[in-house]
């Protein structure tokens, strides 16, 4: 990886700002193996063999109704589609995409709905994910209402909609094919990100309780079958009405499967009759249920016209800090676990340190780069692809980003004359709108939020308080209480250490602090994210002998025993 960085001359020591990356094999000196960052990534597949995959899989769902896919996978094909309701366009449903799997092996195919939430990350049911193999099978469609039509020729019309492969994927752990619908919740990211029109639907988070009071107006929609017999999926996509249920109507509805506080149910209950049922049904699974603005739930049940039986949904408001992780999991070699960049002392040399979830490998050598007293991580364009703010000895900050568009990484200046900024952090989204923030601490110790803007740009500063000169280091890189907010840890001068819990209001971002440990005898504390790929974001310290270590997070708040991630990590004076 070639970073587009400007020159600068002197090189420079650690400071209280400082962050930088590492790993946990012994980091003494010896060559680092160049390679080529982007290269890591795999490429988007070509229109050809994405438009191939819809038409085998379209094929499939025609030969043997919505979701046949029995025989591919584990617990059989989706299902859930929308029985009723009205069509709508896509101008309404921006966030919409339409998920066409095919398996060569078996030839089965099925229909998912999805809901783009990133760029580069759209929702979807973990029945839609999991024993599949989307990067061999899959393809995603987004930017139009209709799904693909055959021509009398044979060829397939694409009604404007733009195919895109999903290199990567992720259904909740406890979800099982044997377990019933429970954790029913998937992100699948993409080889590119979506394009400028298609607009991402925020999640609900776990502080949203007011969204899910019955009888609160929802939105279901997708291209799932319009009847409960042979036949009947929608070509233009649908939306129905589906306000929320009461838990309890919802647990009578559904004996011994619901599960409450992962489940709700929405929309009037079926009568068994298509003519007067409005509800989802088989290629409908996915996709979104959608209250008050946010996606609120996931299609999940099986329920087509079945009387009595209320559309069931993954209750997103529960999984909405998984779901973010993944949305915030842009590392260095995309393979859902952070890693980290080390300087070392003795030449300047930048390295890359790749997690192996329980180690650090030594991967990229990123070359010279002294002169410089800062490095911190996180996607600010939410492009998928991890970028870097860095400090000149000049106080200038540059913005390094990897440009899909020319191929390579580029430089963009955000701000001179910040020497004397005292903590520059990247924690994630502080103000609730899902962006990514930048967050300073200056001399006096006033600390302002700089909203993202999603495109690598920032908003005015917002002053969320002061006194923070007291700590001498404030890192946070995620979220470190399972809520779906971006936490930050602030370290006293006597080593005791605060939790700040995130709020998400821009103006008040920080709940009262809470003690969480000690760490006097650690010179270097290091946030980049979900270093052990368990869903949370962890913490890794250097102590004063060199050791590097990995406080793994429980996900609130608190840490498990530590892990030693390796030694002579005193050879290096930067890390982010």
């Amino acid at each position: 990886m070639k970073l587009a960085l400007p020159a600068v001359a002197a090189v420079m020591a650690l400071t209280g700002a400082g962050i930088a990356f590492s790993g946990s094999d012994t980091a003494e000196a010896g060559e680092g193996l160049t390679l080529g960052v982007e290269s890591q990534k795999p490429a988007q597949p070509s229109q050809a063999e994405l438009r191939k995959r819809v038409g085998q899989a379209m094929e499939a769902v025609a030969d043997g109704g919505a979701g046949n896919g029995a025989g591919a996978r584990a617990g059989g094909a989706p299902a859930a589609r929308i029985i009723g309701g009205s069509e709508t366009t896509i101008s309404a449903a921006p966030w919409m995409a339409q998920l066409h799997y095919y398996d060569e092996a078996s030839d089965t195919g099925f229909l998912c709905g999805g809901v783009v939430i990133a760029p580069t990350k759209v929702a979807t049911a973990a029945q839609c994910v999991k024993g599949a193999k989307w990067y061999a099978g899959g393809t995603v469609v987004v930017g139009t209402d209709q799904t693909p039509t055959q021509n009398t020729d044979g060829t397939w019309n694409w009604h404007n909609g733009t195919l895109l492969g999903a290199y990567r994927q992720w259904n909740h752990p406890g979800f099982s094919w044997s377990a019933g619908l429970d954790n029913d919740v998937a992100v699948l990211t993409l080889t590119t990100p979506v394009p400028a029109g298609v607009k991402p639907l925020p999640l609900a988070q776990p502080t949203d309780s007011a969204l899910y009071e019955a009888g609160l107006d929802g939105k279901v929609y997708g291209w799932g079958k319009t009847t409960s017999g042979p036949g009947g999926r929608a070509q233009t996509l649908k939306v129905a009405d589906a306000d929320v249920v009461a838990d309890t109507s919802c647990a009578a509805a559904y004996p011994g499967g619901f599960v409450k506080g992962h489940m709700l149910c929405a929309g009037a209950a079926p009568t068994g009759d298509d003519g007067t049922s409005e509800t989802t049904c088989a290629g409908d699974s996915g996709g979104p249920l959608v209250v008050g603005g946010r996606l609120a739930g996931i299609v999940s049940g099986e329920n087509c016209a079945t009387a009595g039986k209320y559309g069931l949904y993954a209750k997103v408001s529960t999984y909405s800090a998984p779901i973010q992780a993944r949305v915030d999991d842009a590392n260095w070699n995309y393979d859902h676990t952070a890693d980290l960049l080390a300087r070392r002392a003795s030449d300047g040399t930048l390295f890359g340190w790749t997690s192996k979830v329980t180690s650090l490998s030594r991967t990229f050598n990123h070359g010279y780069f002294g002169g410089y007293n800062l490095l911190v991580q996180g996607d600010l364009d939410r492009d998928d692809w991890e970028d870097l703010l860095v400090r000149a000895s000049n106080g200038s900050v540059y913005w390094e980003h990897f440009s899909v568009v020319s191929g390579t990484w580029e430089s963009k200046l955000v701000s001179t004359g910040w020497s004397a900024q005292k903590q520059i952090l990247i924690p994630g989204d502080v103000t609730g709108d899902e962006l990514t923030d930048v967050i300073t601490v200056d001399p006096s110790g006033t600390m302002r939020v700089y909203p993202g803007k999603g495109n690598g740009a920032l908003a005015a500063p917002v002053v969320t308080g002061t006194a923070w000169e007291s700590f001498t280091m404030i890192r946070g890189h995620g979220d470190f209480t399972n809520d779906g907010k971006a936490d930050i840890f602030a370290r006293a001068k006597d080593g005791k250490t605060y939790l700040y819990k995130g709020t998400g209001v821009a103006t008040r971002p920080w709940s009262a602090p809470v003690l969480v440990g000690a760490f006097q005898s650690m010179n270097a504390i290091v946030t980049t994210g979900d270093v052990n790929s368990d869903g949370h974001a962890d913490v890794l310290t250097r102590d004063t002998t060199g050791k590097l270590w990995l406080y793994p997070a429980k996900g609130n708040g608190g840490f498990n025993p530590r892990v030693a991630f390796g030694t002579g990590w005193q050879a290096y004076n930067l890390f982010g």
